[in-house]
């Protein structure tokens, strides 16, 4: 005997299959009853991730247009079979396999990802019959052939790249420079195409993506809050407070902004931006966590067909809390009008190829409730894409802000020159725009780096505290600069020096790896700088000076003699020798003037080619030869003494010593060495650039160090910086000269990190210091406080030439002048004596006559001396010939040889004929 649960079992199984053959029996009915009321019933297949919340209002979209069309319709149904993809693309092909062998569906939908659509369509390729595909997912980079290989397949999805651009231009908007990407891994690599273009459009705005932040799925770890904990506690290493989330789940995103928030990363100067798959999630709702977030979602018009959709809508979603469909539902909504629409207008034979040609048309020029659509290479696109800026209010995402276009943002309400995004309210609702960097505070200051030991202590100079390194005092130009800056930023800005002796390229790249949060001294802008750190506004400019040595007074005596050189002058003598010995050898046998004695001869031709230098000549040339030889003398004469007065009236007139190209190719050629700062960038410059040799640069570690260089001549040249090389000339420009740079720099800055949006702030209040002077004021107090030289060894005005530069040529003019005239006193002193001894026999002098009664005799026989000189003025030959005779050395006052021979030799007259006398004439 059965017991009675058995018997109730019994009673259960067959009730179940009574009712399955009731319905199956009614399916049967009705598909007859429809097939005899001439009703077509077109199969649909859709496959969704039924798992997520769009998945859900797309099935819910889907739906309501289906009944939609359905009711309306007297001759078609529209029967959608729903498949779960769980949101894995290997359950797709096994869904769409399923759809086409078992349900014979003639239209295939959904696909929210497009390795999804993919699978799809290689399943539906490979089928006999092709049927129509439309997907919800596309390629962010659309492949060249995809139509090629899949001429079915439609893809009603929206541009991706208009929303990486219209965050870029958000970026843009707020002078952001990093921002760190956050994406939930979804196991395909969904997100590559959309972090390419947003890499794209960030670069497009002066900014780029500091660091990636993977976020796993939940389902995935065992404890996702650690794991995601851990991933943002990385965060802190990286200054950038800009948050970009590409795509994520809505449990993702919730528990990543609690954990953001108990990290203090959704606070001041702070921002978060999320794309339209996830404003999508939190509208209306949002969360409390998100305050002050922005969301991207495409703009639609709200007609009255939008308002009668989202009725219905609210009505069959249930779980949405009265939210409005977003675009991905109201293209789904879309999608199904258009194969409905495509159904009613086709024949009665309809086919799948008819279809695809029928909805193809459809959508090449096709007004939705997401807007006007066109079909451009099998992808339905909208006409004129405009997206809306969402701000998360009180925890909920549905203040509107502005519209974006290609062309940029509107001039709405709230929107300003500096603020076009609208009147944003911001994480921790700050007074100001996030600076979107970790900002220093009293608790975290900024570390600064600061040169410990320069060159040049007007610029930065610390005064170290043995005790306590925190207490070094700070001060210098560059100091001065910096506290200027500060007063003038709208908020606080708490820092911490700290001295750091390495040298300028070692501190950049203390900025580069974080070290030092910036860097405020001397540094020189540079290009190779420039991928490295972020330089403000130069607040003086710079370029390479060459500093040398005045010409010292030892050098201007014998200035004269510069013009030329050493073998010019020697080779200038050698042929003035040479031209007279021609002159004398072509002119003697005819000329009067070259007769007589040979030392006469020889004194003439000197007397006759030394005055051509100067063209006061007055002998007459008797023989053509001569002529000729004369002729081009005198050329030569003209271009040697033109060439000589300009190059020695440039070199004292004009400012000497001027160094350009020519100079340091000078150095260059002569090895000469030369002095420079060895912290600098200036010492691989002029190796590398400038071609000097190592061995011939002399790293100088002080200023002071340069003049005691130049005096022992270890240096021949100094090569500084411009401003180094302005505060040098101040103090030491007696005896020094510098050049205009030749070559130039970008300036001297401050350094901060690469994307700092302090650096910004830094260069406007730099720029505002230049302009109303400060900076000015700065450099003559600080730099150049007084004129310590009066001499302006820089000017251009011509100097005034003094009694150095031709102190040699009066030396000689003067040496000459007093040596013949001693000469000439000494033998006529000598006449005086033989005249005194030949009166001196006929009637002698008192012995005891005083000085100056002999005086006024001397200068009696001197004042009478004319009445003795021979025709012919004896020439310097004459003069020697006369001293060294033995007549004189042998003559004395007491000789008692009457045969003493007169004072001195009547002079030779030469007598000629009358005729030869007029001839000459």
């Amino acid at each position: 005997m059965s017991s009675p649960s058995a018997n109730l079992n019994k009673v259960k199984t067959s009730y179940w299959l009574l009712s399955s053959l009731l319905l199956y029996l009614f399916i049967i009915l009705s598909n007859g009853v429809a097939a005899q009321n001439g009703i077509k019933v077109t199969n649909v297949g859709a496959i969704i991730d039924l798992n997520s919340r769009i998945g859900r209002e797309q099935k819910a979209a889907m739906e309501i247009a289906a009944e939609s069309f359905n009711n309306k319709s007297n001759t078609h149904e529209l029967l959608i079979h729903f498949r779960d993809s769980e949101g894995n693309p290997l359950l797709v092909g096994s869904a769409a396999e399923e759809l086409l062998k078992e349900k014979k569906v003639q239209v295939i939908v959904g696909m929210e990802y497009w390795p999804e659509a993919v699978l799809v369509a290689d399943q539906v390729r490979n089928q006999s019959q092709v049927v129509p595909v439309i997907s919800f997912g596309a390629p962010l980079i659309t492949p060249p052939l995809i139509q090629r290989r899949w001429p079915f397949l439609i893809r009603m999805t929206s541009d991706g790249s208009y929303q990486m651009k219209c965050i870029a231009d958000i970026v843009a908007a707020y002078n952001w420079r990093r921002v760190v990407v956050i994406y939930e891994d979804d196991g395909y690599g969904g997100y590559v195409g959309l972090l390419g273009l947003l890499s794209e459009a960030l670069q497009e705005a002066n900014a780029k993506i500091e660091h990636h932040l993977v976020l796993p799925k939940l389902s995935s770890v065992f404890e996702p809050k650690f794991v995601e904990l851990e991933e943002l506690m990385k965060l802190p290493t990286f200054q950038s407070r800009v948050f970009i989330v590409l795509q994520s789940s809505l449990p993702t995103v919730n528990n990543l902004f609690r954990v953001a928030n108990k990290m203090g990363l959704v606070g001041r100067d702070s921002a978060w931006i999320f794309t339209e798959c996830i404003t999508s999630l939190l509208a209306p709702q949002g969360n409390n966590d998100m305050e002050g977030a922005l969301g991207i979602k495409t703009y639609y018009s709200e007609s009255s067909s939008y308002d009668e959709f989202q009725k219905k809508f609210q009505v069959k979603y249930a779980e949405g809390n009265n939210s409005k469909p977003g675009i991905y539902t109201v293209r789904a909504y879309d999608t199904i009008n258009v194969i409905s629409q495509a159904i009613e207008r086709m024949p009665s034979d309809t086919t799948s190829t008819s279809l695809q040609g029928m909805i193809t048309t459809l959508l090449s020029n096709y007004k939705g409730l997401s807007g006007n659509m066109y079909l451009k290479e099998g992808e339905a696109l909208l006409d004129s894409p405009r997206l809306r800026i969402l701000n998360v209010v009180n925890g909920k995402m549905n203040t509107e802000l502005n519209f974006w276009t290609p062309n940029g943002f509107s001039k709405g309400l709230g929107t300003s020159i500096t603020n076009v995004v609208g009147k944003v309210k911001w994480p921790g609702n700050p007074r100001r725009t996030p600076k979107g960097w970790a900002m220093p505070s009293v608790e975290k200051p900024m570390i600064i780096g600061v040169p410990g030991e320069t060159s040049f202590s007007k610029f930065v100079k610390v005064e170290y505290n043995k005790d306590n390194p925190y207490e070094n005092t700070y001060d210098g130009f560059c100091i001065q600069i910096f506290y200027k800056v500060l007063s003038r930023l709208n908020y606080p800005l708490p820092y911490e020096f700290q001295a750091d002796n390495g040298t300028y390229d070692e501190l950049v790249e203390k900025v580069h790896n974080k070290r030092y949060d910036a860097v405020v001294g001397d540094i020189t802008v540079l290009a190779d700088r420039m991928d490295k750190v972020e330089f403000t506004q130069p607040y003086m400019g710079s370029g390479l000076s060459m500093i040398v040595p005045e010409v010292t007074d030892e050098e201007a005596t014998w200035m004269f003699m510069k013009p030329f050189t050493w073998q010019m002058w020697v080779v200038t003598g050698s042929i003035l020798i040479y031209t007279m010995l021609i002159v004398w050898f072509l002119e003697c046998p005819s000329n009067p003037d070259f007769g007589g004695p040979l030392k006469n001869q020889i004194g003439t031709a000197v007397w006759f080619t030394f005055s051509s230098l100067f063209f006061a000549h007055r002998e007459k040339v008797y023989s053509n030869l001569t002529r000729v030889v004369f002729v081009v003398w005198l050329f030569v004469v003209l271009v040697l003494t033109s060439s000589y007065t300009a190059n020695l009236s440039s070199m004292l007139t004009i400012q000497r010593l001027q160094p350009n190209v020519t100079d340091i190719q000078m150095l260059l050629n002569t090895n000469a060495p030369v002095g420079l700062d060895g912290d600098s960038f200036v010492y691989n410059y002029m190796e590398n650039v400038l071609g000097f040799k190592r061995d011939n640069l002399i790293k100088v570690s002080s200023e002071y160090s340069y003049t005691d260089n130049f005096q022992n001549k270890t240096i021949s040249a100094a090569f500084l910086e411009l401003p180094y090389a302005d505060v040098f000339m101040n103090k030491y420009c007696e005896g020094y000269t510098s050049t205009t740079p030749t070559f130039r720099f970008g300036g001297l800055t401050f350094i901060f990190q690469k994307g700092s949006p302090i650096a910004r702030d830094f260069t406007k209040a730099i720029l505002e210091l230049l302009e109303n002077g400060e900076i000015k004021k700065l450099q003559n107090e600080w730099l150049t406080p007084e004129e310590e030289c009066s001499k302006n060894s820089t000017s251009n005005q011509p100097k005034s030439l003094s009694l150095n530069s031709f102190s040699g040529l009066y030396v000689i003019s003067g040496a000459t002048s007093t040596f013949c005239f001693l000469l000439s006193l000494a033998i006529w002193m000598r006449r005086f004596q033989l005249q005194e001894t030949n009166e001196g026999s006929a009637s002698p002098s008192p012995s005891n006559e005083n000085i100056w009664n002999k005086t006024v005799r001397i200068v009696k026989f001197f004042k009478l001396r004319d009445l003795e000189i021979p025709n012919r003025a004896p020439t310097f030959a004459s003069y020697v010939v006369d001293w060294t005779t033995p007549r004189w050395g042998e003559y004395s006052p007491t000789s008692n040889n009457p045969e003493q021979p007169p004072a001195f030799m009547p002079a030779e007259i030469e007598c000629m004929p009358v005729e030869q006398t007029e001839t000459r004439v």
